[in-house]
């Protein structure tokens, strides 16, 4: 396949970032809504595209992202067109509606992905992963862990942080204020909508948070059992997983990804990788790969379709 090229009017990686989150549209059909309980008595929304294929992708998306994103949409779509039947997945309260438990969900929270892999099984035979950003790290830490993958036939991932300590650094630049700051105000507003049901759940400090290592420490490592940021980050990144993967595997990096660290494109650790594959074309963007054509496909959906369907 030939290498990413964007068009002519997305000249830099923030064009190429921002273009297809705000301007983007997927037609495609209504999907089916389904609930299901998690061993801890909270709840997972997954939306599923049925066309009774034996087939099934299952998408990850990323941070405060949800089942209905674009980017989630257009591979579910270019999925759907392969022949796939598809399940997009919520993370814990990120379908529009708060989580019963105390903790939301985080980089590594694969107890989640098991519970939703677990339930597809039921049903196929043969899943297929795909995950963006966040959801990438945590299909490459699900893939890399001590638990039953014999249902997975393959899996790729695009724009994910695979050190999340560097990635974080990196997000906090100057030059990425808009993003952490969008970022942060979503996160904010669910622990607040969170306290309201949670009085212990201190909130005092919470609008002073200028950066997303400092909300990591203060909320997402102690709800979630670390006993700080980068206790969270050395636990969670994908990048100490990676030579544990045993299922055939696509990264895809962009070399302009405005919110990846160098640490993100381990040519050295996956070179000799006996299923893990790592592509960095030059431009893409952070979830990117913008292109216009009759058929509405991105880049990303074509590469992530042309790996699942091959040989």
């Amino acid at each position: 396949m030939n290498p990413y090229q964007p068009p002519t009017i997305l000249f830099n990686a923030h064009l190429e970032t921002i273009f297809p989150s705000l301007l983007r549209k997927v037609s495609f059909q209504q999907a089916q809504r389904e609930r299901i309980v998690t061993p801890d008595n909270d709840f997972l929304d997954l939306d599923w595209y049925r066309q009774n294929s034996k087939k099934l992708l299952i998408i990850s998306h990323g941070l405060e992202g949800n089942s209905t994103r674009t980017y989630v949409l257009g591979l579910a779509r270019a999925g759907y067109l392969a022949g796939f039947d598809i399940l997009a997945w919520n993370f814990r309260g990120c379908s529009g509606e708060i989580n019963k438990q105390l903790r939301f969900y985080h980089s590594g929270a694969t107890d989640d992905l098991l519970t939703i892999v677990n339930h597809a099984r039921l049903q196929y035979n043969e899943i297929y992963l795909a995950g963006f950003s966040l959801g990438g790290n945590l299909t490459l830490k699900f893939l890399g862990e001590p638990v039953d993958h014999s249902h997975i036939k393959k899996a790729v991932v695009f724009s994910v942080p695979l050190n999340l300590h560097t990635s974080c650094q990196r997000i906090g630049e100057r030059s990425n204020w808009i993003y952490e700051r969008r970022f942060l105000n979503s996160l904010k507003k669910k622990v607040l909508a969170k306290a309201k049901f949670y009085p212990e759940l201190d909130t005092r400090k919470l609008m002073a948070i200028t950066d997303l290592k400092t909300f990591d420490d203060q909320y997402t490592a102690p709800l979630h059992g670390f006993k700080d940021a980068i206790a969270y980050y050395e636990a969670c990144s994908s990048l100490y997983f990676l030579k544990h993967i045993n299922i055939p595997t696509l990264i895809v990096n962009a070399k302009n990804d405005p919110f990846l660290s160098s640490d993100c494109f381990p040519e050295d650790i996956l070179t000799d990788h006996p299923v893990v594959t790592l592509e960095t074309p030059i431009f893409g963007g952070h979830v990117g790969f913008a292109q216009f054509n009759k058929n509405g496909l991105y880049w990303s959906e074509e590469r992530a379709i042309k790996f699942f369907t091959q040989s």
